[in-house]
């Protein structure tokens, strides 16, 4: 169902544009549809700051609950911002304080960019932590996207990250370990997530902590996990949000970073992504790159124009009926008329088990 433009946020008429459903407010007050509000926090860096709500927000938007959507963007203290990016967010983005005096419905956390060693020493590490608090106090269920999933896993339930031998980048087939949880009803039992990260939870730990495993590949491991109860914490490694050219543009300024000196070796393509013809086509520009690094000449222009006919998105399916699946349990908890089939037995009164000592906030 569709989303509401309750704000001046440019993503709104880009999406409209693009052809999805985008309500205005006062439409949106003559329909007799009950509001569900979402938030974003979006620690993404600047590059990527205005594609992920995008990107997060057309899954919403994606939902076929008859629902009207409210998106609430917001961030956090402690990651870099340059002034166009700032003056984005002081425009458009929600105090968390606000966030909190308002209340949601569900929340996503996407992942971020990191400096330090340990996550602990970054420094959006306690205010990120105290949203994820309150949310667990709060909201009934989060979804955390690759970096959040480690940060938060790492905070509940002790589990550090491990570093990989190198960057796991790239599309990977997955499989669903588990078929009858309802987060991946009407999912195929196989099916692609890209990947774009140099550290790994495993299966194994995450197990060893109660953690629920859903969808999982030989090679590159867990991609889809929630807390033990079943809902309240939902996590994925990979990110079943990125468009088709959500890998060619990392990998564009990733080239970027090896001709400004900052990587010491060309970055390789990621991994099932390109295909014969591209290539071809990034063996040449590579060429031309190396020539240009050597004898001070500026960076030749990217091939994206080549490029984008030979891209294709083989998750997006998927990710909508996950997402479908996420906002609809949300709506049948929250509506307190009907309960999660996994969780009979448990408390009517709070199906969740969460340590609320009043009702969930509402719109």
């Amino acid at each position: 169902m569709p989303l509401v433009a309750h704000t001046d946020l440019p993503t709104f008429d880009r999406l409209r544009r693009e052809g999805e459903e985008i309500v205005d407010p006062e439409r949106a007050k003559q329909q007799d549809i009950r509001e569900m509000h979402i938030g974003l926090l979006n620690m993404m860096p600047d590059a990527a700051l205005e594609a992920t709500e995008r990107q997060f927000f057309r899954l919403v938007g994606a939902c076929n609950q008859i629902v009207q959507f409210h998106m609430h963007p917001f961030t956090i203290d402690g990651l870099p911002r340059s002034e166009k990016a700032q003056a984005h967010i002081d425009a458009y983005y929600e105090p968390f304080a606000k966030i909190k005096a308002d209340g949601l419905d569900g929340l996503i956390i996407s992942g971020a960019n990191v400096t330090r060693p340990r996550l602990p020493e970054e420094d959006f590490w306690l205010p990120l932590m105290e949203v994820v608090s309150w949310a667990k106090e709060n909201v009934t269920s989060t979804l955390c996207s690759c970096l959040a999933t480690h940060a938060v896993v790492e905070h509940c339930y002790g589990i550090a990250r491990t570093r990989l031998p190198a960057k796991r980048w790239g599309v990977f087939a997955h499989k669903l370990t588990d078929r009858t949880h309802p987060l991946v009803a009407e999912t195929n039992t196989r099916f692609d997530v890209p990947h774009s990260r140099f550290n790994e939870i495993f299966q194994a730990d995450m197990e060893r902590k109660g953690l629920q495993v859903l969808v999982v590949s030989l090679k590159s491991g867990v991609h889809l996990a929630v807390s033990p109860d079943g809902f309240r914490l939902v996590f994925f490694q990979g990110h079943p949000e990125y468009d088709d050219i959500s890998l060619m543009k990392e990998y564009k300024r990733e080239v970027a970073r090896f001709y400004r000196g900052e990587l010491a070796e060309y970055p390789p393509f990621p991994e099932n992504y390109f295909n014969k013809i591209a290539r071809h086509s990034l063996s040449g520009y590579q060429q031309r790159v190396l020539d240009a690094r050597q004898n001070n000449l500026a960076i030749p222009e990217f091939p994206e124009a080549l490029l984008m006919e030979h891209l294709d998105n083989t998750w997006r399916d998927s990710a909508k009926a996950v997402f479908n699946n996420w906002l609809g349990k949300i709506y049948q908890l929250t509506n307190q008329d009907r309960r999660l089939p996994f969780m009979a037995g448990v408390n009517p009164e709070n199906p969740l088990g969460l340590s609320i000592k009043q009702p969930l906030p509402k719109k």
